[in-house]
């Protein structure tokens, strides 16, 4: 793949903090290669404070043509796109930003399309379905919206920063009135759970939710890479429960992003 590597190479960076479990640089490089086209996927790890810095550096940068926003630089990705789709304006965060011919930033929001992709490629169809979503950020923003797209009865948000859990009950009851509400921690009758933070990612890190209380067949999903199977998802196998791993996500989402990359409607 290093001999691609040319003058001509075409960049796009993805940026977070923390970067290092990210999968797209890899993953991304080797679908745009699949694809014929010389580019390559970066990945940088921006703190917070520098973040909408970074972007306004990369503006006159003519080789750079998109960027991938991770957690937690959803909603300054966002900030920095002149158009957005009609699901990133409402979410008011994007994961993908491109540049418009006039060298504008275009961004949309696949991460819900890709989390419920995942999902009903695992045979767990979401019509119909009591959910919990554990996370109001820009992913659970995302999963949230797309899984009341998809035909979700009920969706339950929880997340410990209520302000911003109200936000988006309220964003989200917008275009799907009765059907949002405030969750707990608790995901007893529930037949799918959401876990759209990075709670997971470190050793000491608590579980997001009483995963005692889950029961056999319920659907767990969740969004961090690594490691690839989360506490969580250890412990919804032992108990019975269909798993979706954030790695499966990615790779759902892929072909869409490249889409994106080129273009291409999603």
């Amino acid at each position: 793949m290093l001999d691609m590597l040319n003058g001509e190479t075409r960049i796009f960076v993805i940026i977070g903090h923390p970067i290092a479990q990210v999968k797209a640089p890899a993953g991304m490089t080797k679908g745009f290669a699949e694809r014929g086209r010389n580019a390559a996927v970066i990945p940088i790890h921006v703190l917070p404070e520098h973040v909408d810095a970074f972007i306004d550096a990369l503006e006159p940068i003519r080789n750079v043509d998109g960027i991938i926003a991770t957690v937690p630089h959803k909603f300054a990705a966002r900030r920095h796109c002149a158009s957005v789709s009609k699901r990133a304006n409402l979410l008011d965060s994007a994961n993908i930003v491109r540049r418009n011919p006039d060298g504008a930033w275009y961004g949309d929001m696949t991460d819900g399309l890709g989390f419920v992709r995942a999902m009903m490629q695992t045979g767990c169809q979401p019509e119909g379905k009591r959910a919990l979503l554990v996370g109001a950020g820009g992913a659970g923003s995302a999963i949230g919206l797309q899984m009341l797209d998809s035909g979700v009865a009920e969706l339950a948000i929880y997340d410990m920063d209520r302000a911003r859990r109200d936000a988006l009950i309220e964003k989200l009851s917008s275009v799907h009135p009765g059907k949002v509400m405030a969750g707990s921690t608790d995901p007893a009758g529930f037949d799918i759970v959401a876990n759209a933070t990075p709670m997971g990612m470190k050793q000491d890190d608590p579980l997001p939710i009483d995963a005692e209380n889950l029961k056999a067949g319920t659907f767990v999903g969740d969004v961090i890479t690594v490691p690839e199977v989360s506490p969580l998802l250890e412990i919804a196998r032992r108990i019975g429960c269909r798993t979706q791993t954030g790695v499966g996500m990615f790779l759902a989402q892929r072909e869409l992003m490249l889409d994106f990359f080129e273009g291409k409607p999603i």
